[in-house]
């Protein structure tokens, strides 16, 4: 059975990535089909990204908080990313999060599920571009969550049923592609 990531793209207080990343597990609990997990990267309390340049295609990781982050992923077949969007982007957080790892993300699948004022459309295709670097490959399926019609002042998660059926069809998809990359993987 795959193991699939739901992995918050923030830390900031106030923050509803969880709310988001609870949601998508619930939907994928259901399913039954992999075993599904948060991975809050504000657990992980990763510093600023400053391993030396030999770390970066190895798991020579000089920061003490750079190992777990590296062992959680690594322990994952496949990810489904919870991402708010800040300025047109992805969170600086995410970014750093994912900057501190290489081989543990080869050869996986992603999902991405992305909100904000529009969609929170354009973090999500600039995550789908960082990933592209990673070997990690992204379903085409992605729920798109509205600050003004999936939360309830902007703070409470409320999503409106018609995304369910949306995030169906990733968390299938992704469980799909995470099963056939294990073969690439070895």
């Amino acid at each position: 059975m795959n193991k699939i990531g739901i992995i918050t793209g923030s830390t900031r207080q106030n923050r509803v990535s969880p709310q988001v990343a609870e949601w998508v597990k619930q939907i994928g609990d259901q399913r039954g089909d992999a075993e599904y997990e948060i991975v809050d990267i504000k657990d992980f309390n990763l510093p600023l990204y400053n391993e030396p340049i030999s770390a970066a295609y190895s798991t020579d990781y000089q920061t003490p908080e750079a190992k777990p982050w590296s062992e959680k992923i690594a322990s994952l077949d496949g990810f489904v990313f919870i991402t708010p969007e800040y300025n047109h982007g992805i969170t600086s957080a995410l970014k750093n999060a994912i900057d501190y790892l290489y081989t543990e993300y080869n050869n996986k699948a992603a999902g991405i599920v992305s909100y904000g004022s529009s969609g929170g459309v354009r973090a999500a295709e600039a995550l789908r571009i960082v990933l592209a670097e990673l070997q990690v490959a992204t379903v085409r399926t992605h729920p798109a969550l509205s600050l003004f019609t999936d939360f309830e002042n902007m703070s409470v998660f409320k999503p409106q049923e018609l995304h369910v059926e949306t995030v169906n069809t990733m968390l299938g998809q992704v469980n799909a592609w995470s099963g056939a990359l294990k073969t690439l993987r070895g």
